[in-house]
């Protein structure tokens, strides 16, 4: 049965996939509240036209009919408001990087076993990619054997014109490892079956912009666990000829065969999104995959209801976050 969302913080344009898809699933959502001047809230308003701004966040906590937060503030912010959602009976729906410290993730930790709310970090570069859905069906049903390792590409542009003052600052964004870097973490374990990992590399560079030494433009990391291994290539270097804000790839390979997705575009051809390459001792295939469905938002939204985890587990979400701030840390020194 369709229940009430409540969103709290628009800061990140990940914010309307995650409400679009959620409504797609017939939730309804009535309240926003955002702290301060958000870039995304004129085209927010636009696109969610009877979603009202209120003042004050405790209209949506407080209200017994939304039985989900969803939360796109600031990195260094999620962690607090998931906690006070939780703590008010709320489940939670936040974007990627859920939280950007070890002591933030212990208290979430905490705070989801005492409560029983789901906290789920919504990993867009998997949970909203069709290509991906396509490739699970793969993988798990046997079509390259088993998978040995991964390869995450997630380039980005920098898009500076709209980028508010938290994105250039460490301490507010996370850092390029914490933040973009989850995604690719959180596919190596998925694919990988692993449910624990080392990072046994990890590194971050800012080479673009002395100007704003907070920043970091490049990051990488490797890591190994006891089913594979993973490389990871993160950074903000994707020049403006791009049709789209960056050409991430995902390359699974396995004992008896590969796969690469080419997720957001195809570079050289006419612009295509949801391109999967399948080489295995059978077959040397390019498939579509735009109708293979996202089928993270219906399980969440069933798990919502039914106090399941079929969306993904809530041990996965927490490894996820701990090895991206692990990384992060390893790449700083710390």
């Amino acid at each position: 049965m369709p229940f009430k969302l409540g969103v709290l913080g628009i800061d990140h344009g990940h914010i309307f996939g995650m409400l679009s898809n959620m409504t797609a699933q017939g939730c309804t959502c009535m309240h926003y509240w955002t702290d301060g001047p958000a870039v995304t809230e004129a085209k927010f308003n636009d696109v969610f036209q009877d979603v009202e701004k209120v003042q004050d966040r405790r209209v949506i906590l407080e209200d017994p009919d939304v039985r989900m937060v969803l939360i796109s503030a600031v990195p260094a912010d999620r962690a607090a408001l998931a906690i006070e959602a939780m703590e008010a009976g709320k489940d939670v729906m936040v974007d990627k990087p859920g939280c950007i410290t070890l002591e933030e993730l212990e208290k979430i930790k905490e705070v989801q076993e005492a409560t029983g709310r789901i906290w789920s970090v919504n990993f867009s570069e998997r949970f909203e990619v069709p290509a991906v859905t396509r490739a699970e069906e793969l993988v798990f049903g046997g079509a390259i054997g088993r998978v040995i390792q991964t390869v995450g590409l997630g380039p980005h542009k920098q898009n500076l014109k709209t980028r508010p003052e938290w994105f250039f600052r460490r301490e507010r964004f996370g850092g390029i490892l914490c933040d973009i870097g989850s995604h690719q973490i959180d596919q190596f374990l998925h694919f990988t079956g692993s449910n624990d990992a080392q990072v046994v590399h990890a590194l971050v560079e800012n080479t673009t912009m002395p100007d704003h030494s907070g920043f970091q433009d490049f990051g990488e990391m490797v890591l190994k666990s006891d089913h594979g291994h993973a490389y990871v290539r993160v950074d903000w270097f994707t020049p403006d000829g791009l049709p789209t804000w960056g050409d991430g790839r995902l390359f699974i390979q396995g004992t008896e065969g590969h796969i690469e997705l080419r997720k957001y575009t195809d570079i050289g051809r006419p612009h295509k999104t949801n391109s999967l390459f399948l080489v295995n001792g059978e077959e040397n295939s390019l498939i579509d995959c735009d109708a293979a469905g996202l089928p993270y938002f219906p399980r969440l939204a069933a798990d919502v209801q039914d106090r399941t985890e079929t969306a993904v587990s809530q041990a996965h979400t927490f490894k996820t976050m701990e090895l991206a701030i692990t990384a992060q840390k390893k790449a700083e020194g710390q």
